[in-house]
């Protein structure tokens, strides 16, 4: 008893001491980091004396404007841009970041200047999670950005593509219809139906059939939400690109958090290639089965093109990050917003009731047709759009944007947010 005394009391002392000891690890790697910064910062201000910088608040070191940015970041933001201007120059940690916060502004970032303002900013999270940018939406711009965006476009939005979308979203609808009238007046959750008819739709046009067993859903649901949450949580990295940030992510935890996540997505998608590879071995897939999903056609690609299956699923992790959520929010939202205007939802039930007459359902050429449901769609979009504020951008060079000199490999947030309420 007394060895196994000593042996725990010397086990607390030993983390005792490594509490102090982390902590002045971790102030010198900050201390270091507030020099380099300042050192940077003095070497910039020299070079960009004649620029014409965006105003923008006053910097806190080491955080800059950091401590000005609160839960809801959008709002943040718009407020500052009240003050400051529409297009903004902040310090996020040590990363000059612009944010722009009006029309005019962000048509100068996305059209006049797209072709200096279209690059992405190395960020941990995306980093790790489409395998060192091997994707479209948050790799940094160049050849294989271009490459990698021509042929997904032409795979999406193919006929067949496009046909196959529409089968599964008649399908995915029946769903909804069937669970709903199942209900009854029973209260429901909406959004959780909502989502479960996008996530059926998009699952169902990228993996195929397989994606209809309920475990392999769920299985994949629950990985792609936990993805979302370390993508949104933050990492120190992203505005202290040194060992300092690199640190801090470590100490926290989202580190081990997102190679976890990372694993699991990977022998997630290796699995769903092998079956597509050897369809004869999957249980799941009847002889005869159509194989015209996306994963099919990406692996088509890569015998044709110098892509690897990373390649593939980077574009996979792409889509349904990018589909999903978006879908459901601005659905949830029109939803609500209907329900909170009664009159609004009756013009829009006896608008659709006109143009599909006794026809179970709507079908593609009456969409064209319902202009009251396009300007409840574009209106929900305008007051809650499902991305507050884009991906960030890159500038590749010095730009000029309202008058304001804006140099090469400075951050551009939009805030889409306080634009729609401009």
């Amino acid at each position: 008893m007394d060895i196994i005394r000593s042996l725990f009391q010397g086990t607390v002392l030993l983390q005792q001491w490594r509490l102090p000891a982390t902590l002045v690890v971790a102030v010198a790697l900050s201390l270091v980091s507030i020099l380099l910064a300042w050192s940077r910062r003095w070497r910039r201000s020299r070079s960009s004396a004649a620029l014409n910088l965006p105003p923008g608040p006053q910097t806190l070191p080491p955080l800059g404007n950091l401590h000005q940015i609160g839960a809801l970041p959008h709002r943040s933001l718009c407020a500052l841009a009240r003050q400051h201007g529409s297009v903004m120059l902040l310090r996020l940690g040590s990363v000059p970041t612009v944010v722009v916060s009006s029309p005019e502004a962000a048509r100068d970032v996305m059209k006049t200047h797209d072709v200096h303002c279209c690059s992405r900013p190395a960020m941990a999270g995306p980093r790790r999670l489409t395998y060192g940018y091997k994707d479209v939406a948050f790799a940094p711009y160049g050849g294989h950005v271009r490459d990698m965006r021509k042929l997904f476009v032409l795979e999406l939005l193919s006929m067949r593509r496009v046909q196959a979308a529409w089968n599964a979203r008649e399908a995915q609808v029946d769903k909804l219809i069937e669970n709903l009238t199942r209900v009854g007046l029973n209260p429901v959750s909406l959004d959780e139906h909502i989502f479960n008819t996008v996530d059926g739709i998009i699952g169902t046009v990228v993996f195929g059939e397989i994606y209809g067993t309920e475990h392999f859903k769920m299985q994949f649901v629950d990985m792609l939400n936990e993805a979302m949450d370390t993508l949104g949580s933050f990492s120190a990295e992203d505005f202290f690109p040194n060992a300092a940030g690199r640190f801090v992510d470590r100490l926290t935890g989202l580190v081990a958090r997102r190679d976890s996540i990372f694993r699991r997505l990977d022998a997630f998608f290796d699995e769903v290639i092998d079956q597509h590879l050897n369809p004869t071995s999957n249980k799941l897939i009847g002889e005869g089965s159509s194989r015209s999903d996306l994963v099919q056609a990406l692996i088509e690609l890569c015998k044709d093109n110098a892509f690897t299956h990373d390649h593939v699923k980077a574009m996979l992790f792409d889509t349904f990050v990018g589909g999903i959520n978006t879908s459901c929010v601005t659905m949830v939202w029109a939803m609500s917003e209907l329900i909170q205007h009664p009159r609004i939802l009756k013009s829009v039930q006896d608008e659709i009731r006109a143009v599909v007459g006794k026809k179970e359902r709507v079908s593609p050429s009456d969409v064209p047709k319902l202009q009251h449901l396009k300007m409840v769609v574009k209106e929900t979009l305008r007051m809650h759009p499902p991305l507050t504020l884009l991906l960030p951008r890159e500038t590749t060079q010095q730009v000029n944007i309202r008058g304001y000199d804006v140099p090469a490999n400075t951050r551009i947030i939009v805030n889409a947010w306080a634009i729609s309420r401009d």
